[in-house]
Order: C-alpha cells, then sequence, then structure tokens
C-alpha cells in the first residue's frame, strides 16, 4: 500500500504500526519519527516566516476568515505519486491542509485514493484512530498491540495517584493571545493527577483573559504553545513573565507541546506520563525518554 499522511500524528501513528516502509510521502511538519523527514513533502507554509506570536495568531485569523488555509499543498506531487490511501484531519484548520481540498482532489486523481480523516477530540477517541487506521492498513494485530500498551501505561500512572492531593493546574496553550488547552489536554491532567481549572475535556481550546487565568488560582501552570518545543515554549514563557508572575502559581514549567500535547497520536501517552512526574515526582520517578519540562524562574 502507498500512503500520504497529510498530518504528523497520522504520521507518527503510522510508523508506530510499522507501516513506515509503506509511507510515500509526508508534511513539511512531520519530524517524527526521524526517518519521516527523509520522505518527500507534500506541503509548505503560506505564512511568512518569522511571525511573532501575537502576529501568527492575527495572521491565522485572517486567512481562516476569509476561507484560506495556512498550508498548501503540491497537488502535482500527490498526483504523481499515486497514493492508495491518503490520512488527513478535519477537526483543525490550523494544523493541516483543509479535508475538503484533500477530497476533491482525490476524486480527480486516476489513482481514486481512500481518504481517511482522523478526528480525535478526546484521549479516548485517539485510541479509536488506531484501530481505524489499522483496520484500513491490515495492521490490526499491531494496533491491538499499540492499544495495549499504551492502556498498561495509562493504568500505570492511574494507580501511581490515585491518592496523590489534586493541585489546580492551568495548562496554556497560547499566550498572546492566551488559550486555555482543550479536547484532550484536560483528560490528560485528571489522569496526571492534577485538576485542569481552564479546559474542557473535549471542547475546543479557547481563548481566555490573564484576569480569568488568575482568578481560576492555578497552584502550576504549564506552558504549551501549540506546536513549539519546550525551549521556544521557555522563551515564550520568559517573554510574558509579568503576566505569569501575576497569576501567583506556585511553580510555572514549559514543555514541548509539539511533541507530546498538540498532536493526538501515540505519544500523547508520554506527556501523561511528563504530566504526571511534573505533578508528583515522588510517585513516578524519571520522566519518558526524551520529555523534559523547563522550570520557569520569574523574577521577584
Amino acid at each position: 500500500m502507498r500512503i500520504a499522511s497529510l498530518v504528523p500524528h497520522a504520521t507518527e501513528l503510522l510508523f508506530a504500526l510499522g507501516l513506515g516502509s509503506q509511507v510515500i510521502a509526508v508534511t513539511h511538519e512531520c519530524d517524527y519519527p526521524p526517518e519521516a523527514g527523509d520522505l518527500p513533502k507534500l506541503t509548505r507554509d503560506a505564512l511568512p516566516g518569522g511571525l511573532g506570536a501575537h502576529e501568527i495568531d492575527a495572521a491565522v485569523r485572517e486567512r481562516t476568515l476569509a476561507g484560506e488555509t495556512i498550508y498548501e499543498l503540491d497537488r502535482e506531487m500527490l498526483g504523481q505519486l499515486e497514493p492508495d490511501l491518503i490520512v488527513t484531519q478535519a477537526l483543525c484548520p490550523v494544523c493541516a491542509v483543509s479535508y475538503e481540498e484533500v477530497s476533491l482532489l482525490a476524486r480527480e486523481l486516476p489513482c481514486r485514493p481512500r481518504v481517511i480523516a482522523l478526528d480525535p477530540k478526546t484521549f479516548g477517541e485517539t485510541f479509536g484512530d488506531v484501530r481505524t487506521l489499522a483496520q484500513a492498513t491490515a495492521r490490526r494485530d499491531a494496533g491491538v498491540e499499540l492499544v495495549h500498551a499504551s492502556a498498561v501505561r495509562i493504568d500505570r500512572v492511574k494507580l501511581a495517584v490515585r491518592r496523590a492531593p489534586r493541585l489546580r493546574v492551568a495548562a496554556l496553550e497560547w499566550l498572546n493571545p492566551v488559550f486555555a488547552a482543550g479536547h484532550w489536554t484536560p483528560q490528560l491532567i485528571e489522569l496526571a493527577g492534577g485538576l485542569d481549572v481552564l479546559g474542557l475535556a473535549g471542547e475546543p481550546s479557547h481563548t481566555v483573559s490573564w484576569e480569568e487565568v488568575r482568578a481560576a488560582q492555578p497552584e502550576l501552570v504549564v506552558v504549551m504553545p501549540c506546536g513549539y518545543d519546550a525551549r521556544r515554549a521557555h522563551e515564550e514563557a520568559l517573554a510574558h513573565a509579568g503576566e505569569l508572575a501575576s497569576l501567583g502559581a506556585r511553580r510555572i514549567v514549559a514543555v514541548d507541546a509539539g511533541a507530546y500535547f498538540s498532536r493526538p497520536g501515540p505519544r500523547l501517552t508520554d506527556g501523561l506520563e511528563l504530566l504526571a512526574h511534573i505533578l508528583h515526582p515522588q510517585l513516578l520517578g524519571s520522566p519518558p525518554t526524551g520529555a523534559r519540562a523547563l522550570s520557569v524562574e520569574l523574577a521577584g
């Protein structure tokens, strides 16, 4: 089977199912596993480079309101590659090429590829996507094994934190403007032994004011700008040091959202373990290999 992946979390899932050799092309943002970076790129950014957080937000809003995407698809390359299956998503217009554009193009291609959209809104639905993709690619056993392995790790975290005090957590998915993380993130926080004071499980991320964050009285603030790694998240936190300091939280940390929270793929389980380690390090031991939280030290 020849598979084209048009969303990073689908690429991660395809490789986790042992289908890496059948993936023929990915997006320009597909950076995991590392070997995905060597595949042909079917997309590119429509936004100019070097924009700050506020400028990115404004540009995204402008383009989405105008019915324009922020990614451009190489339609000619996709046709030349003749995929049997295209995996994409329709949940978030900021995260991938428009599902409608992909569906229309697929009907025009002589190879008539099947199009699957993976659109989980909750942590549980991400495992439903594993089953969907495993069935579509004749990898049912691999899908069962992947779900089981994740379930074992999730249960281990739940058992470790079952009697731990529930710290109040604010997960911030963007800082200018401020977005409270939604979808699966509130569930990850709860499973990790915390209480999300801003987000709603299964609901989209939403804008809030700094005053609203302050009123929620978080004890822990997790800075997780969508798509950013831990270093850049830390830089964003320092750029908003005054606002963050005003929240009165005991601790502020920056994490790699691009790897462990923004993408609803297999590494969400790593994100859960990382959150549990942040909240209750004495109960969880070391975080997953490669995962870390950078403490944000604020003056004063």
